[in-house]
């Protein structure tokens, strides 16, 4: 996914585990020649209690006509990274979020971070 001044969010991995959760892996890198310092909307909505984070992050399922959020621990923190402050020009860092899973039926889903192109994941799991 290509977002804004360089940025490239690349997706390793989205997959099902046994507790009903859907795992998304990839890397942030910034392909960039200068420091990337707008990190504050991938946090969405967040309240801050996860601090600089992809917590704006979701999932559609377009057949099953949902949109899954990042999911949050009791204290409201998100499953997902987060310290992302600034990235410096070439640095990559490691991006994860969890989700609730969409029913087994789904095979792909399109995933939206604030700032990049929309992207169609495939499943696993």
């Amino acid at each position: 996914m290509n977002g804004e001044a360089g940025m490239v969010l690349a997706i390793n991995k989205a997959a099902r585990d046994a507790g009903g959760f859907l795992t998304v892996e990839g890397q942030l890198k910034n392909t960039g020649s200068a420091a990337y310092v707008n990190t504050a909307p991938w946090r969405g909505n967040e309240l801050n209690s996860s601090g600089v984070s992809v917590a704006g992050v979701t999932l559609v399922d377009k057949v099953g006509k949902k949109r899954y959020y990042v999911l949050r621990d009791t204290d409201g923190r998100c499953l997902c990274t987060t310290g992302l402050n600034i990235i410096e020009a070439g640095q990559t860092m490691p991006f994860f979020a969890q989700f609730p899973a969409p029913p087994t039926s789904t095979v792909e889903v399109d995933l939206s971070l604030p700032t990049f192109a929309t992207a169609t994941v495939k499943l696993s799991g």
